[in-house]
């Protein structure tokens, strides 16, 4: 509906083309809904951002369709950034080298908005050098050298730097000048994020995910040649940036029906206002990338086990018993059905100790020493038995307890003469097909 983006979303809704509760099993698409949603009338940043995304797709190769409506919707908000109240980072990871990575930000070094390439920069030089009326777009390459396990630790100014850029009203105050004047430098301004591995987990938060991955047999990309692609961006780029300007009030004033939640919202809001002032097949196709590009994280983090996620799984296991007030140390995780292998990567420092020690010879943990942690870190729990009015619990993708979670709160713990080995009759209960180690909760 011109004039009124987004307004063509409550129609759809209201015929019930979104469901907003949950009945039954958790539905594998997440965008099924999403995906009635009718065209706008389309305007000409409609055909620009077509155009835009043809370009981008020229030269790198995205995971997902939905990852190169991301790119583009990300590269057009730059040209709006005075009317965020966040700047997503877009966070260009992938397992190893030559996955395009670099070749990306190339591409986006020539389309977004005032270009900023923070080679070997002083957290001080950036923060300096961003205006708050017009805040550039920070663009770093490499990162794995700047958040990689052996410098991560020298670099957490520029790790706060980024974090807190993420939000409007976040500064940082220096003394400036021969009288030590306080002088607060504003951090907001959007960010591109290239490397090797995964970023810190607050930075990849507070970004759009695009994991990259190396070109399969017969995939083909355009070589980019800076005298030859140059030109034709930077004319593509004035062009958005002529059509994105007059709508910069709009699209302050714009709060639109979100498929996500939470920070996920904050962060992927300005791509969803992108598509609707653009109009067309766009306002749909950003919510499905939203809602799939979510859904697509949380399961990347069900790989890599987070303290948050483990104490999930416990909580499950103490479900499979809720009639034994205690569980002993030496509780076995093979009497939980529906017991799943996870993939692990390598060793964790995790422990996980009890609140509480159960009186007499054996060691274990209540289950009332379990509610507070987990109401706040979990706060959907199964219903007990039939009288229970327990919160609506879905039912995890994956059910059971993870063994890639166990193996981490399993390790054996130091002794005075080393690291102990764990009892032979103890390998069964854990991870059959690849060894194990006994569970101590205590």
């Amino acid at each position: 509906m011109p004039g009124q983006p987004g307004a063509h979303l409550r129609s759809a809704q209201a015929d019930g083309a979104t469901a907003d509760a949950y009945d039954g099993p958790a539905d594998p698409d997440p965008a099924r809904g999403l995906e009635a949603i009718p065209n706008a009338e389309p305007t000409p940043g409609s055909k620009l951002l077509d155009e835009l995304r043809f370009q981008i797709a020229q030269f790198v190769i995205p995971p997902s369709f939905e990852a190169l409506d991301a790119i583009t919707l990300w590269v057009a908000a730059t040209q709006l950034q005075p009317a965020w109240q966040h700047a997503p980072r877009l966070a260009v990871v992938g397992p190893a080298k030559r996955c395009g990575k670099s070749r990306l930000l190339d591409v986006l070094t020539e389309t977004v908005h005032e270009p900023m390439l923070t080679i070997n920069t002083t957290p001080a030089a950036i923060f300096r050098s961003i205006n708050e009326a017009e805040p550039p777009t920070l663009l770093v390459d490499e990162a794995d050298t700047i958040f990689g396990p052996k410098v991560a630790e020298k670099n957490e100014e520029t790790r706060g730097l980024l974090n807190a850029g993420h939000q409007r009203g976040r500064y940082v105050t220096r003394v400036v000048g021969n009288d030590h004047t306080p002088h607060k430098f504003a951090t907001f301004a959007m960010a591109a994020i290239a490397g090797i591995g995964d970023l810190p987990d607050t930075v990849m938060d507070r970004s759009v995910v695009i994991r990259m991955r190396r070109r399969a047999e017969g995939e083909k990309v355009k070589p980019f040649r800076s005298r030859r692609d140059i030109p034709a961006l930077h004319e593509l780029r004035d062009r958005i940036r002529a059509w994105a300007l007059p709508l910069l009030e709009e699209a302050a004033s714009l709060e639109p029906d979100m498929p996500v939640e939470d920070r996920a919202a904050d962060t992927l809001e300005p791509l969803v206002i992108v598509a609707d002032l653009a109009g067309g097949s766009w306002p749909r196709l950003a919510r499905v990338a939203c809602a799939r590009m979510v859904v697509a994280e949380v399961a990347a983090e069900e790989d890599h086990p987070s303290g948050a996620r483990i104490l999930a799984d416990i909580r499950r296991a103490f479900f499979a018993r809720p009639a034994v007030p205690c569980k002993p140390s030496s509780w076995p995780a093979d009497r939980v059905p529906g017991c799943v292998p996870t993939p692990t990567t390598g060793p964790s420092r995790l422990r996980l100790r009890s609140p509480r020690r159960h009186p007499g010879p054996g060691r274990g943990t209540r289950s009332q020493t379990r509610h507070r942690p987990q109401s706040i870190l979990c706060p959907h729990r199964p219903a007990s038995g039939p009288g229970d009015t327990a919160s609506p619990w879905r039912p995890d993708p994956a059910p059971g307890l993870h063994c890639a979670a166990l193996s981490r709160l399993c390790r054996p713990r130091p002794s005075a003469r080393g690291l102990a080995r764990p009892h032979p009759r103890h390998l069964h209960h854990l991870c059959p097909d690849r060894g194990g180690r006994r569970l101590r909760l205590s």
